[in-house]
């Protein structure tokens, strides 16, 4: 297992990885018109297995289960499906920017178990220092005064943030269980093969899993699996296998930033001085983060 400060190549994926998943948040609330979440995610999660199985089979890695990954496969597969059900169903209910924000506090939450559950990561005065300053950048980034509380948003919120608990699960299983052994490709198959054998039939039941749908929405969507899903989680995963856990999750706090402009650049947001100085507060906690003891 290697956990090797970021360098310049794994931090330039990073940021531009964290710019997709910014979009990507729009582009999810785009497509829940035209989809209900489960059968977005169950969906998204089943296309996207083909494209990595005919990516593995002409660049000959081989997909292997039989060396004790299959079981952490399955729970990080379960936990994957609940992850995106569960932030679907907040964008369904709150808006971009707030789900975004609150989502990717998940690297608080990855370094702190790391600190506990993974010897060679733990908690460093830097690491502390940076990520209070992300973490209050958020805080300013979300903080909205004189804004009444009402029990749709309220699940928004609490949607959102057990979202970022089941991701940060998922991240550190990566590290402790014998996923760690298993290529990029094979953890990232476990996760949609499972989330997709579960959700599918279950998105069924529900009276509207097809909403107004229209070929840009398609278009959307197949954008959402061929690059985020595919393209962009393989190469989060393979980051993460190379790198520091925590060092790696940092640059998720870039990824609520650039949904912010998205979000004002496709659906004309207002962006303001608060999130100005959330952007500055974060970019150096995530420095802070990544900077040599």
């Amino acid at each position: 297992m290697t956990n090797k400060s970021i360098d310049i190549w794994a931090a330039s994926f990073l940021i531009i990885f964290s710019a997709v998943l910014g979009l990507n948040q729009v582009l999810v609330k785009l497509v829940n018109a035209g989809m209900h979440p489960f059968f977005q995610v169950a969906l998204r999660s089943a296309l996207a297995v083909f494209p990595i199985l005919i990516f593995c089979y002409f660049s000959k890695k081989k997909i292997i289960i039989s060396d004790g990954s299959l079981f952490p496969g399955i729970i990080a597969g379960v936990l994957f499906a609940l992850e995106f059900i569960l932030l679907f169903t907040a964008l369904d209910y709150s808006t971009v920017t707030r789900v975004s924000l609150i989502f990717y506090t998940m690297p608080v939450w990855l370094t702190l178990g790391a600190h506990f559950l993974i010897d060679e990561d733990k908690l460093s005065k830097n690491k502390i220092i940076g990520l209070f300053l992300a973490f209050f950048g958020l805080i300013l980034a979300i903080y909205r005064p004189n804004e009444i509380y009402q029990s749709k948003q309220f699940l928004g919120d609490l949607f959102s943030l057990l979202a970022s608990f089941c991701w940060a699960i998922i991240a550190i299983m990566l590290k402790i269980t014998r996923l760690k052994k298993s290529i990029p490709e094979t953890q990232l198959l476990y996760q949609l093969i499972v989330s997709g054998v579960i959700l599918l039939p279950v998105s069924f039941l529900f009276d509207d899993f097809i909403r107004e749908i229209n070929i840009n929405l398609i278009f959307i969507f197949i954008f959402q699996v061929i690059f985020v899903m595919c393209i962009g989680f393989i190469g989060w995963l393979w980051v993460m296998s190379k790198h520091s856990a925590s060092s790696t999750s940092s640059f998720s706090f870039l990824t609520p930033i650039f949904g912010v402009f998205f979000g004002w650049l496709i659906m004309d947001d207002n962006i303001n001085s608060q999130i100005y100085l959330s952007l500055f507060l974060t970019c150096l906690g995530i420095y802070i983060i990544n900077k040599k003891q």
